[in-house]
């Protein structure tokens, strides 16, 4: 057998230390979710902050497959030092939807190639794939608006949000609420696409949350904007 590097034995070290966090129940809610992982995430961003900055670990800990592992890759990662193809690939592997979001919202989003993947991902096939080109369009739709087609947003929401599988309908949500919130020329528009789609309508919602429900959300943001 080969000796191992360092880097490997680093990384067979901090998946043993992943595995004594796994916590049956904590997976069992995660599986709910369809993220297959039971290490509670404050303990994970502990050994994060412990590690620091490691991009050879975290290229490790993200070929290992495991999610926990990839979640920790993700925050011990320099979203900088991603070439474009790298985060596709990575996205197209990332099946579940902790990892995706993570991936999206704290690497992919400081990249340099983010606007280029955006596009990219907004219109493929994989509906998966699509719904981190939507999320990054929503993210785009509260910070860096110009240049988008905010109609043609709605008018794509209006059209397919209804019928969009699970992951792509909650991001094509999320950008119809962010048009909503930020854009008050649009926020009747959106508010009545919302009311007349009723997309997540009857979201369960825990209390002192806001539901997901674009005209509750929509109207509940404006109002604390408001307050301020």
């Amino acid at each position: 057998m080969a000796p191992t590097t360092p880097t490997e034995t680093t990384v067979a070290e901090v998946l043993a230390e992943l595995a004594d966090l796994e916590d049956p129940k904590i997976r069992a809610v995660n599986e709910k979710h369809g993220d297959d992982h039971g290490v509670n995430l404050g303990r994970l961003r502990a050994v994060a902050k412990r590690l620091k900055t490691q991009q050879d670990l975290a290229r490790g800990l993200w070929e290992s497959g495991d999610t926990a592992a990839r979640l920790l890759a993700l925050l011990i990662c320099r979203p900088k030092a991603f070439e474009r193809d790298e985060l596709d690939a990575m996205l197209r592997d990332a099946r579940t939807p902790k990892v995706q979001d993570w991936l999206v919202n704290y690497v992919v989003n400081k990249n340099p190639h983010a606007e280029e993947l955006r596009v990219t991902w907004f219109e493929d096939p994989d509906p998966v794939v699509a719904s981190a080109g939507w999320g990054l369009t929503a993210d785009r739709v509260s910070k860096k608006p110009g240049g988008l087609d905010l109609p043609g947003l709605l008018d794509l929401i209006e059209a397919r949000m209804k019928d969009a599988p699970e992951r792509l309908q909650w991001a094509m949500n999320t950008c119809l609420a962010q048009i909503g919130i930020e854009h008050p020329e649009y926020r009747a528009r959106a508010i009545d696409i919302g009311e007349r789609l009723k997309v997540l309508e009857d979201y369960p919602t825990s209390p002192g949350c806001t539901s997901p429900f674009a005209p509750i959300w929509i109207t509940e943001m404006v109002r604390r904007q408001e307050e301020k």
